[in-house]
């Protein structure tokens, strides 16, 4: 990367929705939807591109300018031209870093970057990793656009006519990724429905699901607050004292923590501090 202060004034410009000066340093200096910034460290943000940074994902400035869409816009239409061998990549990674955004999400714009990305070439993809950040209307939409339907998918969209054949298809892992994710969200229905296809809750999900791999079914149904969800998976022979492997903490030390959460409302604590007990009570009965 030669225009390193010109690569910063350009991510200024996008921050700021100076559409005129971006388009003017581009214009000036193509090298900057070519080249990448060069980082330290590792990660899904490693050595971006100019187009990356409008979708605030790693977050950085905490929102997006209105004009947004215009900004990426003129910036896939800049890759197109001026770097056509690597607008693949870079669109398709653009599109992964809105449909995982937070920023976008609240901006409300994340379902237009989604449209201006896919209509500009982007391969839809990505339900299931915008599932794992909370992303649901993101998930839906992608599906809407030819993302693929996975069980884990439909289970959180609570797509019931496609849930049984996909789970008749599904492997072992692919079932118990499901599971996880119906106990992420708290949906006890889902949860009973899988549970009745005789899926075991023990275990987790593996690194390439796309979803949360740290974690049991368990730990998650305890940080929906779903005393349901929990009830069923202990229910079906769920395991108490697994840790997870992040945090190196139990179900039940899950419960304990979420009660202390600095995020967690009285409310939220009352729900977690009864599955706290139920889990105590539990491992007393075991």
């Amino acid at each position: 990367m030669k225009n390193i202060a010109d690569f910063h004034r350009s991510i200024a410009a996008i921050d700021s929705g100076r559409t005129a000066e971006l388009a003017d340093l581009i214009s000036k200096h193509p090298d900057l939807v070519k080249d990448r910034l060069h980082t330290e460290g590792q990660g899904y943000f490693k050595d971006p591109y100019l187009l990356w940074f409008v979708a605030d994902n790693p977050i950085r400035i905490d929102k997006l300018p209105p004009n947004i869409i215009e900004i990426t816009r003129l910036l896939a239409d800049a890759v197109k031209y001026e770097a056509p061998d690597t607008y693949q990549d870079q669109i398709d990674h653009t599109l992964g870093l809105v449909v995982s955004g937070r920023i976008p999400r609240e901006c409300g714009v994340q379902i237009a970057m989604i449209d201006l990305l896919i209509d500009a070439g982007a391969l839809p993809c990505g339900a299931m990793v915008a599932l794992t950040n909370g992303n649901v209307e993101a998930a839906l939409h992608l599906v809407d656009r030819g993302d693929k339907l996975t069980l884990a998918v439909a289970v959180c969209l609570e797509r019931i006519d496609d849930i049984n054949h996909l789970a008749a298809q599904a492997s072992n892992d692919e079932k118990l990724t499901a599971l996880t994710a119906a106990a992420f969200y708290g949906k006890a229905n889902m949860v009973k429905r899988l549970l009745e296809m005789d899926i075991d809750p023990n275990g987790f999900p593996e690194a390439i699901c796309g979803f949360h791999s740290h974690a049991t079914p368990l730990h998650q149904a305890v940080s929906s607050g779903s005393l349901n969800c929990v009830k069923l998976l202990v229910e079906a022979g769920a395991r108490l004292n697994v840790q997870d492997k992040i945090y190196k903490g139990t179900p039940l030390g899950w419960a304990a923590h979420m009660q202390s959460d600095s995020f967690s409302e009285e409310a939220g604590e009352q729900k977690f501090a009864r599955i706290e007990s139920f889990l105590r009570t539990s491992e007393q009965t075991l």
